[in-house]
């Protein structure tokens, strides 16, 4: 898994590449978070546009992010979901939390 970050007028961008299982949740999580910690930007945007696949470890990493950028006063936004990430998305409501484009 790869994650490049961009940081730009207190917007953090995680571009997400390659599966996302129990094994790469955790090194996406410690990236997210260092770079939450350093900057504490008020908007968090995920983007899957190049993630295929991604089990329930997804759905943690998301939710552990919303919670640590709700905490700042900020919000998280993801984008590029492909229709199967969309549905999962959905499914455990988490599109009910963050702003799925």
């Amino acid at each position: 898994m790869a994650v490049k970050v961009d940081i730009n007028n207190n917007i953090l961008t995680l571009y997400l590449v390659g599966d996302i299982d129990h094994h790469t949740a955790k090194e996406i999580r410690e990236i997210a978070d260092l770079n939450i910690d350093t900057y504490s930007p008020k908007i968090l945007i995920i983007d899957f546009k190049e993630v295929a696949f991604m089990d329930t470890s997804g759905i943690g990493l998301v939710m552990g992010r919303y919670k640590l950028i709700k905490s700042l006063g900020g919000e998280v936004k993801i984008i590029n979901l492909s229709p199967y990430l969309k549905r999962i998305m959905s499914l455990s409501g988490l599109s009910k939390l963050v702003k799925i484009n």
